[in-house]
């Protein structure tokens, strides 16, 4: 075990562009690579471009059908095929589509795999977290879904035990249905409710199919939670449901559009509040996911805030480095696509919003919302497992 973090990194990546109107802009991949060398993160750290998923790869979660479908978009986009959410608003088709795609997958293989090779503690792939892909199917901006095709090579090379958490906005349905069925790897995903957001599913009650009850754990927070809800929401139930399972690797997906300002979901969480799950789960890998060393691996961040996510990832990739947060850019930042600033973070340093961490039961509420919600989380996925809800 080397003891490094490694950077999957390959400049193509910023291909992945579904046109100027588009949310998803590929400019906050550059910026954040950018910000990575501004910084000098790349000393830190491995540096490493993966090859891109080949078909056998890509066949672990997608049909072959999806596959050949998506390859003949990228050769003729005007004549992709809508039944496979292809061409479609959230997902147009573009020249190349295919290729660049299974690149983004191909760095959350990597990073799996030398993780699981112990060539690394911990790797991320701040280009993926596609996770709404769907097995025979594109949705929600993404094409193939790197955080299962992680997950599935890493249980292909051995693993037993993979653990997924979810911290995007939205529901991380596609990893969800890629190992509905399979009780080596379980799922947590908080997010947004499905009453207010896509993709309207990650309701309590999905908890694994009957070969895998107990798989899947959904906490559907209400539209307005902040860094306290969100905080007390993620403590409340991913230590424990984590200790119990004791994965021997854990993969994240850290999306960004939790934030305040993000204009199409509706929580509030602050880059402090972010900052703190990164250390959350950071600990976590290292407590949890044993082996031959404390595997991680980190997909995200995505959407629009593209200066914020990477650096608070990289705090808890690496304790010590430079972390970003929206400010005064110091003459770093891209012209005029944001600004950053950076602050140091020491070994010790525990810095977390006042959110009442603690013991679950310890001011539960049945009136307030954010309290029924980690509630029905707990009372349906918990019993399961063997654990009190």
């Amino acid at each position: 075990m080397s003891g490094r973090a490694q950077l999957m990194w390959d400049d193509a990546v910023t291909g992945y562009n579904f046109g100027p109107d588009h949310p998803m802009d590929p400019v906050r991949l550059a910026l954040t690579r950018r910000l990575v060398e501004a910084f000098g993160l790349d000393r830190e750290v491995d540096v490493v471009a993966a090859k891109a998923a080949g078909e056998s790869t890509l066949r672990l979660v997608h049909r072959a059908d999806y596959i050949e479908a998506v390859k003949a978009a990228s050769v003729d986009p005007g004549a992709a095929d809508q039944s496979y959410g292809l061409g479609t608003l959230d997902d147009p088709a573009f020249a190349g589509m295919h290729e660049v795609s299974a690149l983004i997958a191909g760095q959350s293989v990597g990073a799996a795999e030398a993780v699981w090779r112990g060539e690394a503690l911990h790797a991320v792939n701040f280009a993926g977290g596609l996770h709404h892909a769907m097995p025979a199917g594109a949705s929600g901006f993404c094409i193939y879904n790197d955080a299962s095709l992680a997950i599935a090579r890493l249980l292909e090379l051995g693993a037993e035990r993979v653990a997924y958490v979810d911290v995007d906005v939205h529901h991380g349905d596609g990893v969800q249905a890629a190992f509905w069925e399979d009780p080596r790897v379980l799922t947590i995903s908080l997010h947004e409710h499905p009453r207010t957001l896509f993709p309207q599913t990650g309701w309590p009650e999905e908890t694994g199919a009957e070969s895998a009850e107990g798989s899947a754990a959904n906490v559907a927070l209400p539209a307005g939670t902040g860094d306290a809800g969100w905080l007390r929401a993620f403590h409340a139930v991913v230590p424990e449901l984590i200790a119990d399972f004791r994965p021997q690797v854990l993969v994240t997906q850290h999306g960004a559009d939790t934030h305040f300002e993000d204009p199409l979901a509706h929580l509030a969480v602050s880059l402090d509040a972010q900052r703190a799950v990164q250390v959350a789960c950071h600990e976590l890998a290292h407590e949890y996911a044993g082996g031959a060393g404390w595997r991680w691996v980190g997909v995200g961040t995505r959407w629009w805030m593209w200066c914020r996510g990477p650096g608070l990832i990289w705090w808890g990739l690496r304790r010590g480095v430079l972390w970003s947060r929206s400010g005064d850019s110091g003459g770093v930042a891209a012209g005029g696509f944001c600004s950053y600033a950076a602050v140091g973070a020491d070994a010790d340093d525990r810095w977390s919003v006042a959110c009442g961490v603690g013991e679950w039961e310890a001011g539960y509420d049945p009136a307030d919302r954010l309290d029924q919600a980690v509630l029905a989380a707990r009372r349906a996925v918990f019993p399961l497992r063997g654990l009190l809800a």
